[in-house]
């Protein structure tokens, strides 16, 4: 039987990736250690683009905006129209990035293109259930589209 993991990390290699895009790849490696499922660059609605969306064990929805330098987070004025579409929101940065910066009614994690740990758990706003079914099922489609064209890029 074929294994059903596509090789994602030699689609893209480490040296092609910028600083955002490590932090994404270490935030969905470590969501995946607490039981998340995510996807990256996703679209909760129009003009808003999320860097990694998690989809938790029991449902639950996390927001995770990943920022590699001081500029990265001062030219993010869309942020707050995040918060309506998760239960938690986090700020991914790396080690050397000054975390005082950050709103402290916000999580933290600390990443790395390998991994990361929540430093601090955001503090959760449960999405409405009509919210919750209509952002599952489209990070669902998104994730099933995403890896069509990979198996087939043929339009």
């Amino acid at each position: 039987m074929p294994n059903d993991d596509l090789p994602i990390d030699d689609l893209i290699p480490l040296q092609q990736m910028q600083p955002g895009q490590l932090l994404a790849r270490g935030v969905s490696r470590a969501l995946r250690g607490y039981g998340f499922v995510s996807i990256e660059e996703f679209v909760p609605t129009r003009g808003l683009r999320v860097d990694v969306m998690g989809l938790g064990p029991k449902g639950e929805i996390w927001i995770i905006e990943c920022k590699s330098s001081r500029a990265d987070f001062q030219s993010d004025n869309k942020w707050q129209g995040y918060l309506e579409f998760c239960d938690r929101y986090f700020w991914a940065v790396d080690a050397d990035f000054p975390t005082e910066l950050l709103p402290d009614e916000t999580g933290l994690m600390i990443a790395d293109a390998y991994g990361g740990e929540i430093i601090r758990m955001g503090p959760e706003d449960k999405l409405a259930a009509a919210r919750r079914k209509k952002l599952t099922h489209k990070f669902a489609s998104d994730a099933a589209r995403r890896l069509l064209s990979l198996r087939d890029p043929r339009p």
